[in-house]
């Protein structure tokens, strides 16, 4: 028996363009998009380039449905690229500018793009007759003209690219008439990964974007003067869905960092920008913690006073007032996705009363599978299924016995761009996609991830073993970073990357020695089946994808 949860209700969806074209014209002359420390445009500016860039798609014989290719780091000209394809009609491909020159082309060809949006830099690394489709290739960082398939083209192109177009209030609805097509039209092509004999190309309509902008729009509140920061990279749809498309389409103004945010940076980008809204993975709030906080409460004068009712409370009130402080003083909400977050670390967050919250989700739903506002959010889950999507568990008993999570419903992709055999092995026969994780439901909807069904490892004794669980409690022992737990024939092997500071002075005897007694005092704590026999030292750390998770498969 599965089990399931259904969220499809009657909510009426609107069209997300719709919801863009409405924002646009009520906040014409609002700041909408900045670029940190750079230049910033309002609504209004934002519409009339997206008019321009019609006004060369339609000179070029883009036609609805086309494919336009976007491969470049973070920034407001970002932005208005995407939103030019999408309100053509055409379907965007965004490309993360962390791949090769040689990865991008690859799958600029594979998605049949007519049009690309990168940088000079990485035009330069590429080869056009490598992608036969392509009739142009635009800076991004000015938009000029980098290519054109045509002398002719070129040339008008370029001069509708380096035209002077004004544009008054009272022609914003003129220009912002978008020709919004139907809801299940298809968006966007989204690659998980590169240049894979079958890479995969997640489709994704305008219903699943609508979708969750929608949700969030009803549930995470925004309004016109609210900031927030882009800081994930928008070719994924975690950044691209919450630090971008809803806040803006909400009459905010979003700012985008344009570069790693180092701890420096991401402090002072913080300060300057307040947002209302910070969106983040683990990796971040989990280096705040250890770094600020836990220090602070495993003093033994701190414990003693933590442990008495009334004053525990006054500590943990301005310890959380410090951090809200830290974070600019205007947040409302943290939402956490990407990956577990060290569940030591989610107990203090819980008890000081940080207004955090774990979001789940996969590109595969535009993103959003589970959420829940910070004030119902349960200790160690990822949120209730979100609305108009059902959630089930591949098990005999959803509440206790671990199955994988399907799901299906608004938010679920199409398939596999040209990859018709990774589609049929995704979805059940009922039509229900299989995400690949692991986990139970409560009796309450609350969604409890307890690993992958791919990093799952079986012991000798038949016991399921998750290691991402092992992995949360290990990461809060003395000079852990981060972790990974492996199987080396019958035994787990912890491979441990070293917290910053203890990197910088290197795998010394000592950090040997601190380890080992880790082992030892973390062993005390875990069930025979989950014990370590062994932690070795990642003295470089670990490779990261742009999400900030560990890649397990580089890991053996």
């Amino acid at each position: 028996m599965k089990y399931f949860i259904s969220r499809q209700g009657s909510n009426f969806m609107r069209h997300y363009l719709s919801i863009f074209q409405q924002s646009a014209r009520e906040n014409w002359d609002s700041p909408a998009l900045s670029d940190y420390q750079g230049a910033t445009y309002t609504f209004g500016e934002i519409a009339t380039q997206i008019s321009k860039l019609h006004t060369c798609y339609n000179t070029l014989g883009v036609v609805a449905g086309d494919r336009i290719a976007i491969a470049a780091k973070n920034c407001a000209h970002w932005a208005m690229s995407f939103v030019s394809i999408v309100s053509y009609r055409a379907v965007a491909v965004p490309i993360l500018a962390d791949f090769t020159p040689a990865d991008i082309s690859k799958l600029t060809a594979h998605s049949d793009s007519v049009v690309l949006f990168t940088d000079v830099k990485t035009w330069e690394a590429m080869d056009a007759e490598a992608m036969p489709s392509l009739k142009a290739a635009v800076n991004i960082e000015n938009f000029t003209l980098l290519y054109a398939a045509t002398e002719a083209e070129g040339e008008q192109v370029g001069k509708i690219l380096a035209e002077q177009k004004n544009v008054t209030i009272s022609m914003r609805e003129a220009i912002t008439d978008y020709k919004i097509g139907d809801l299940d039209d298809l968006a966007i092509i989204n690659y998980t990964s590169g240049t894979t004999s079958s890479p995969k190309g997640v489709m994704l309509t305008s219903r699943n974007l609508s979708s969750n902008i929608d949700f969030a729009l009803r549930n995470i509140p925004v309004k016109k003067g609210d900031q927030i920061m882009s800081m994930l990279p928008m070719a994924h749809m975690y950044g691209m869905a919450f630090e971008f498309l809803y806040p803006l389409f909400g009459g905010a103004r979003v700012f985008f960092l344009g570069k790693t945010p180092t701890p420096t940076l991401l402090m002072q980008a913080l300060g300057d920008i307040k947002p209302y809204l910070l969106i983040t993975v683990p990796l971040v709030l989990e280096k705040i913690f250890k770094n600020k906080v836990m220090p602070i409460l495993e003093k033994p004068a701190m414990k003693i006073l933590t442990a008495i009712p009334g004053v525990n409370n006054l500590i943990y009130g301005k310890i959380r007032k410090q951090l809200l402080n830290v974070f600019g003083g205007n947040l409302c909400s943290i939402v956490i996705g990407g990956a577990a977050i060290s569940r030591p670390v989610e107990n203090v967050m819980k008890k000081i009363k940080l207004p955090y919250t774990v979001g789940y989700g996969m590109t595969e739903c535009a993103p959003l599978i589970g959420y829940s506002p910070w004030q119902t959010f349960k200790l160690g889950s990822c949120g209730r299924a979100v609305t108009n999507i059902e959630v089930r568990i591949d098990s005999e008993n959803p509440h206790s016995q671990v199955g994988e999570i399907q799901v299906k419903g608004d938010n679920v992709m199409l398939g596999y761009y040209k990859n018709p055999e990774a589609t049929e092995a995704t979805f059940t026969d009922d039509g229900f996609l299989r995400t690949g994780d692991l986990g139970i439901i409560d009796k309450q909807g609350n969604i409890f991830i307890k690993g992958r069904s791919k990093c799952m490892i079986l012991s000798p004794n038949g016991q399921n073993i998750y290691p991402e669980e092992i992995e949360s409690k290990l990461n809060s022992f003395p000079g852990v970073g981060e972790s990974l737990i492996v199987s080396r024939g019958h035994t787990l092997v912890a491979l441990v990357a070293l917290t910053a500071e203890d990197q910088k002075k290197g795998v010394t005897e000592e950090i040997k020695a601190q380890m080992e007694q880790n082992r030892v005092e973390f062993n005390k704590l875990m069930p025979a089946y989950s014990k370590i026999s062994s932690i070795e030292i990642m003295e470089q750390g670990f490779e990261h994808t742009p999400k900030q998770s560990i890649k397990r498969f580089m890991y053996k």
